[in-house]
């Protein structure tokens, strides 16, 4: 297997500390490959597809957003405008205009850099996220995060709740692989590694997500290869969603994960990873 040297670093950006992972190996080729994940994730939920990315000979970098993970906890509020700003600041640092994959708000924020900021961004990839997503997922979404706003006493029962909320998937058995999205604090409980007020205050992804003015601004000046990948069982994305993002965005492909729900990554990877390579490939990216 090839190796990857894998870099943590660390870009400052106003104040904000953003905390990612770099991944490379002695042959990497083409763009620059940035991945932003969903709300309430951190970066570590694109640590297989980034592996399988950097293999193929890709310079791949994993960021937490602000709030999340590793990275700094806002005290302006998470605002979409807040994530722009941190993802503008990141792509200063890099050496050319990158591929932006992103998963739900990291979708989003990922659309607004490239449709604001021309010349910024080589490719986009939108990961189960359109401008007009169904209000039921979302709403799916915005209980599952806030049920647990309290801590679990168990890892087993952190496994439980991400078994309940998808369904389709099988239940990890790995529980030490969910230290990455937890964090253990003094009262001897798990905690969800990112800030409640993400989810509690104004600036939640249910928001975010489903106001539709900047984001579809954004994407009528979207002028570099597009693709949204679906998850095929998602309550998220609709094919009315999808219609309504060809109408903004034209030349978008789009690809469906047929086994995959909101979580396409996770649910499907080896698939999710082959659309992308395919779609990078296509484009000579």
């Amino acid at each position: 297997m090839t190796d990857i040297n894998i870099e943590t670093i660390t870009v400052d950006v106003d104040g904000m500390h953003l905390v990612g992972d770099r991944r490379r190996t002695a042959s990497t080729t083409g763009s620059p490959i940035v991945l932003l994940h969903g709300g309430g994730q951190t970066r570590h939920s694109w640590d297989r597809s980034a592996d399988a990315l950097a293999v193929r000979g890709r310079d791949v970098y994993t960021f937490d957003l602000r709030g999340h993970g590793d990275s700094s906890w806002a005290h302006d509020g998470y605002g979409i405008g807040g994530f722009v700003t941190d993802l503008r600041g990141v792509l200063l640092t890099l050496d050319a205009p990158p591929v932006l994959i992103g998963a739900s708000l990291g979708g989003i924020t990922s659309l607004c850099v490239t449709g604001e900021q021309p010349g910024s961004v080589s490719a986009l990839v939108m990961v189960d996220v359109v401008v007009d997503v169904e209000p039921a997922g979302i709403d799916r979404i915005k209980a599952f995060m806030s049920g647990h706003i309290d801590g679990f006493d168990t890892l087993d029962d952190v496994a439980d709740a991400i078994a309940a909320y998808t369904p389709g998937r099988a239940r990890t058995r790995n529980l030490d692989g969910l230290r990455k999205n937890v964090r253990q604090r003094d009262d001897g409980r798990w905690y969800w590694h990112w800030d409640p007020a993400f989810i509690l205050g104004d600036g939640d992804e249910a928001r975010t997500v489903t106001d539709p003015t900047r984001l579809r601004a954004a994407a009528t000046r979207v002028d570099v290869p597009t693709l949204i990948v679906r998850g095929g069982k998602s309550d998220v994305v609709s094919d009315a969603g999808i219609a309504s993002m060809k109408q903004l965005i034209p030349h978008a492909d789009v690809a469906d994960v047929a086994a995959a729900g909101h979580m396409v990554a996770g649910d499907d990877n080896q698939v999710f990873a082959a659309s992308i390579e395919e779609f990078l490939d296509r484009h000579g990216l």
